[in-house]
């Protein structure tokens, strides 16, 4: 018997792996369309553990994030991977932001995340240049290198007996019978199941199965910047500002990387194509993709002045360092040097409504993970687990 698995980022490889500690006696393949695993997604993440203080009670994204950012750190440990819990202040600028401040405190103790009211004396202690009339402290929120959790993973699943095939694009996708066939640009693929963990792609390689697609992938580049060696200690760990509830990203923030650096970011505009790192990159068919899409446009109009102000942060550097100064008023332009950006695969529902929870779907012999943003790394092996388990009646 052997699985399939589309997808060499982390959500693909760490079911790949939670399929061989299930079953170790079955077959494994990983087929990854760049030269290397963590290409996309991953290997553009900011490599933040996540506590899970912003998911919805009883959601898929905070019953994931709390086991996952568990599992993570087992995980690293074990593999001694470098990893952190540095902690992280969430804060409130003014008055008006407080009972939004105080919201996301309840979801934390909802979920389970040890946080603490701080008023700006524990602030300025924690994080000495931070602007703020208060604060969320979230000690357990860390971070890593998922880049190096992927290399790791790869190596545990081949040592298992599994095969990584990269430069496999998936051309095409066939059920017959008990049996899925996968063709690709490398050749085809026979298993008995298979799970779509394409990503940015990930509702294309649905279509390739002949069903609809129930939402569609819009890809929003995240842009950044870093600090200069030496403003870094102008920023201590992790510094948020609160976000805003209709809106799934949280704004401008700081974060310190495991290797030292810290990144300033992300703003969140509209990339015209889906792997698309610079403002240069188009891709017709991707950028059709999405001006054709009915639901583009109602989200279009639900939060065109958001729109507008993410756009207008993209091309004018002044405009970024002064959503940066709201946090940290010390910051100048002069502080900042570009730094790679990522993309997200954000899943909009026909209704032009951004896609909140992690959204898995079984469709025949294949489970297709058709929406898995942020706090996908951190919720990874637990979403391996998750997909393990919806396995298991179409492996028997």
């Amino acid at each position: 018997m052997t699985l399939i698995v589309i997808g060499g980022g982390i959500v693909g490889l760490a079911t790949a792996y939670r399929h061989q500690e299930r079953w170790p006696d079955r077959e494994v393949v990983v087929l990854e369309k760049e030269d290397r695993v963590a290409a996309h997604q991953t290997g553009h993440n900011s490599g933040v553990l996540h506590s899970g203080i912003y998911y919805k009670p009883g959601s898929k994204k905070a019953e994931n994030c709390r086991r996952g950012k568990r599992q993570m750190e087992d995980f690293c440990a074990r593999e001694k991977i470098p990893f952190e819990r540095c902690g992280k202040v969430v804060v409130a600028l003014d008055a008006s932001e407080l009972p939004r401040l105080e919201a996301i405190r309840q979801r934390a103790l909802a979920n389970g995340v040890a946080c603490e009211r701080i008023g700006p004396e524990r602030l300025r202690e924690l994080e000495p240049a931070a602007a703020g009339v208060a604060a969320l402290h979230v000690p357990e929120t860390g971070i890593v290198d998922y880049v190096a959790v992927c290399g790791r993973l790869a190596e545990r699943i081949r040592e298992r007996g599994g095969r990584i095939v990269l430069g496999a694009r998936v051309l095409g996708i066939d059920e017959r019978g008990q049996e899925v066939l996968v063709r690709t640009s490398a050749g085809e693929f026979a298993g008995t199941s298979a799970v779509n963990c394409a990503g940015l792609q990930s509702d294309r390689v649905l279509a390739l199965t002949g069903a609809p697609r129930p939402a569609r992938i819009v890809p929003f580049r995240g842009e950044y910047f870093e600090l200069a060696a030496s403003a870094r200690d102008l920023v201590k760990n992790l510094i948020y500002p609160v976000p805003d509830p209709s809106f799934p990203f949280l704004g401008v923030h700081f974060t310190r990387s495991i290797g030292g650096g810290v990144e300033c970011g992300p703003n969140a505009v509209l990339a015209f194509a889906r792997e698309g790192y610079t403002k240069s990159d188009v891709s017709v068919s991707d950028l059709w993709d999405v001006v054709s899409y009915g639901g583009f446009w109602r989200l279009a109009a639900k939060h065109g002045r958001t729109g507008s102000m993410e756009m207008w942060r993209s091309f004018s550097k002044s405009a970024f360092v002064r959503a940066l100064q709201r946090l940290v008023p010390a910051i100048r332009a002069e502080h900042l040097k570009s730094a790679p950006a990522g993309v997200r695969a954000q899943a909009l529902a026909p209704d032009g409504a951004l896609v909140d929870d992690f959204l898995v779907e079984v469709r025949g012999r294949v489970v297709h993970v058709l929406n898995a943003p942020s706090p996908a790394a951190t919720s990874s092996l637990a979403i391996g687990e998750t997909i393990v388990g919806e396995l298991r009646s179409l492996s028997s």
